[in-house]
C-alpha cells in the first residue's frame, strides 16, 4: 500500500527530513517516501499524509516517532569483506605504517569509527582484519566505534547473527574461526563481538559528532550519498578534526575526501588511493 502524498506535503517532509538528519530527499523520491509515510501513518492510526507531517512537527516532542521513519529511509544491505580492495589497502599499508608509527613512540592505542556501521558487517570486519594482522593483539588497547542513525539496525549488529549471504566474501578459514553455525545462521564469536561499541549517533548532530575523536581511522563508506554538498562537507570536515594526525579516512568508492576537504593528502596504495589527514 501507499499513501497519496501530495508535492505540499513532500516539501514539508523532506525539509523536516534534512534539518534532523542532513539528508536531502529531491521530489524523484516522492513514491519512497510515500510509502514509508504510510508504514507509520498505520502504525499510528493517522489518516492523512498532511496530519502525519503535522505531528512530526508539531506532537513529537521526543523525537521518537521522527527516529522510527528515519528507521526506514537508508538502504541497509552490507556484507563482510565489502569491498575487498580498500580493506586490503587498510589493512597492508595504512595498518601497517601506523602500527609502525605507534610502536616508535611506545604508544599501544588503536581507535577506528565505523560511521554508517548498519547491522555491523563493516565494524567486525575491522575487527577480524586486526586480530589477523597484529603479531599480538592482546598487546594493544584496541577501541572500535561503530555508530548509525538508525537504531534497529544497531540492535542487530549488536547481536552477531547473520545469514549466510553476509559471509559470502569471508574466506572459509575465518568463517571456521570467528563464527558458529546454528539453525541456518552464522554466530560472531563473543571475543570479536566484545571488540565493537556501537552507539546510536545521527552524523548531522553536531553535539554528538564532537563527542567523537581522537580516531586513527575512519570508515563512513556509503553514507555519505544521502548528504547534499553542504551536510556532507560539515560531516567530512569534522572527521578531519576527529582523526589523529596521519590518520586516514576511507568513504565509498565514488567519493573522494580531498575533493569535499583538500586538508586530506592522497596516497597510492598499490591500485587504491587512500587519504590521510596531513
Amino acid at each position: 500500500m501507499i499513501c497519496d502524498l501530495d508535492v505540499y506535503d513532500f516539501d514539508r517532509l523532506a525539509e523536516v527530513i534534512y534539518r534532523k538528519a542532513g539528508i536531502r530527499f529531491e521530489q524523484k523520491k516522492i513514491y519512497f517516501l510515500a510509502k514509508r509515510v504510510w508504514k507509520r501513518m498505520q502504525a499510528l492510526g493517522i489518516k492523512t499524509p498532511g496530519n502525519y507531517v503535522r505531528y512530526l512537527k508539531f506532537q513529537d516532542h521526543s523525537g521518537t516517532e521522527l527516529q522510527h521513519f528515519l528507521n526506514l529511509l537508508t538502504v541497509n544491505e552490507t556484507y563482510f569483506f565489502r569491498d575487498f580492495s580498500q580493506l586490503q589497502a587498510f589493512a597492508e599499508y595504512c595498518l601497517e605504517k601506523t602500527i609502525s608509527k605507534k610502536k616508535e613512540i611506545g604508544d599501544r592505542t588503536i581507535r577506528i569509527w565505523s560511521a554508517g556501521c548498519s547491522s555491523g558487517e563493516e565494524p567486525y570486519t575491522l575487527a577480524i582484519i586486526l586480530l589477523e594482522m597484529l603479531d599480538d593483539p592482546t598487546e594493544w588497547d584496541i577501541k572500535i566505534l561503530a555508530s548509525d542513525i538508525d537504531q534497529e539496525v544497531i540492535k542487530k549488529a549488536r547481536a552477531g547473527v547473520y545469514k549466510p549471504r553476509s559471509l559470502k566474501d569471508v574466506p572459509a578459514e575465518y568463517i571456521q574461526k570467528y563464527f558458529r553455525q546454528a539453525a541456518g545462521m552464522y554466530h560472531l564469536d563473543d571475543e570479536t563481538k566484545n571488540m565493537v561499541n556501537f552507539r546510536h549517533i545521527n552524523l548531522s548532530d553536531r553535539w554528538q559528532i564532537r563527542k567523537c575523536n581522537n580516531y586513527d581511522f575512519i570508515f563512513c563508506r556509503n553514507v555519505l550519498i544521502y548528504f547534499d554538498d553542504i551536510s556532507r562537507k560539515k560531516v567530512v570536515d569534522h572527521f578531519y578534526i576527529a582523526l589523529n594526525n596521519g590518520g586516514y579516512i576511507f568513504l565509498g568508492s565514488s567519493e573522494s575526501a580531498s575533493r569535499i576537504n583538500p586538508a586530506f593528502k592522497i596516497e597510492k596504495s598499490g591500485s587504491h588511493l587512500v587519504y590521510r589527514k596531513k
